[in-house]
């Protein structure tokens, strides 16, 4: 696994640089605290365009413009890169300022644990985890492999490269593990954005990809690719009979948690502000139908109760890394 090793470390490096420059903006103050929100607020996104974290990010940003729910603008910008180390890097430079804000995905977890991010998932301001997300694994459609079992015999024959967003994320645990169930190898790739990674699989250079189920159904019901296998416990009907990778046979047990965080040190109003709104906006129609359409498992967790779960899944995916030989 040299080739990620050294991907993540040049990229992570990029990372380090945009915490070490990020301006550290003065916490708000009494008068503050008490009228919030009234800024325009700066949304964070640590992926590219079109992946799960872009697509939640912009799913609750137009939830909250449309119900009238935060009172000024929100401008959301991409800042990939570092398998999320750049984006979250740049939240945690803003310290104690509660007018920025960031999705999280499985790399707000894994990421620290690879690198030397100056920076924890427990250091943020929790507002909430929202979703927990299982992955498909997918070759291209005109494929000769149709199951997974033919997946496995043909990896044990030549290792595959297999593709997926961020370094060390649930993208990268999830085939490892498999790996090790089934006995073969695989080179693993690493992208910051879905169209990239879908491009990757589309244009021959990998073998097969790990995804969203909801950021390839479009790309499942054209045939442009074949679904072999789900990691959660059922798999969802948008997928119809392809099967789960227990039923096949292989224990996981790990999926991706979605969520939101505001910067360290923000005033507790503000918190408190966020933990109240995000509670209107999973009633919405709209949230539900993102759910829905996104193949996601509602997975609620308010403010400290999602510190604790963000601990409690980092020490998890720690030891599966070890275990795997990923980290040490």
């Amino acid at each position: 696994m040299n080739r990620v090793s050294s991907m993540l470390k040049s990229a992570l490096a990029a990372g380090a640089l945009a915490a070490a420059l990020a301006l550290p903006v003065a916490s708000a103050g009494p008068a503050d605290a008490q009228d919030y929100p009234s800024k325009r607020l700066e949304w964070t996104i640590a992926f590219g365009p079109g992946g799960g974290n872009d697509i939640m990010s912009r799913t609750l940003i137009d939830i909250l413009q449309k119900h009238k729910l935060y009172p000024e603008n929100i401008v959301a910008e991409n800042r990939a890169g570092g398998s999320g180390a750049v984006g979250w890097g740049y939240v945690f430079g803003k310290k104690g300022d509660p007018y920025q804000i960031s999705s999280t995905s499985g790399s707000f977890v894994t990421t620290p644990l690879q690198a030397d991010t100056p920076w924890k998932p427990t250091d943020f301001t929790p507002i909430a985890l929202l979703a927990s997300d299982d992955l498909v694994l997918l070759v291209k459609g005109d494929s000769e492999i149709e199951t997974v079992q033919q997946f496995i015999e043909a990896a044990k024959k030549k290792p595959p490269t297999i593709g997926g967003i961020g370094a060390v994320n649930v993208d990268f645990i999830i085939p490892k593990i498999l790996s090790k169930q089934a006995g073969f190898d695989f080179d693993y790739v690493s992208f910051n954005a879905a169209g990239e990674l879908n491009t990757a699989l589309l244009s021959n250079s990998l073998d097969a990809i790990m995804a969203n189920p909801g950021e390839v159904l479009g790309l499942i019901e054209s045939k442009d690719m074949r679904p072999l296998a789900y990691s959660g416990e059922t798999t969802p009907p948008a997928l119809g009979d392809v099967p789960t990778l227990k039923e096949a046979g292989y224990e996981i047990g790990v999926s991706l948690p979605r969520g939101l965080i505001l910067p360290p040190d923000v005033p507790k109003e503000a918190q408190d502000w966020w933990i109240e709104t995000i509670k209107k906006v999973v009633e919405t129609p709209e949230w539900k139908d993102y759910l829905e359409k996104q193949i996601l498992t509602e997975n609620i967790r308010y403010g400290e109760d999602f510190r604790t779960f963000l601990k409690t899944t980092q020490d998890r995916f720690a030891e599966i890394l070890r275990e795997q030989g990923a980290i040490k």
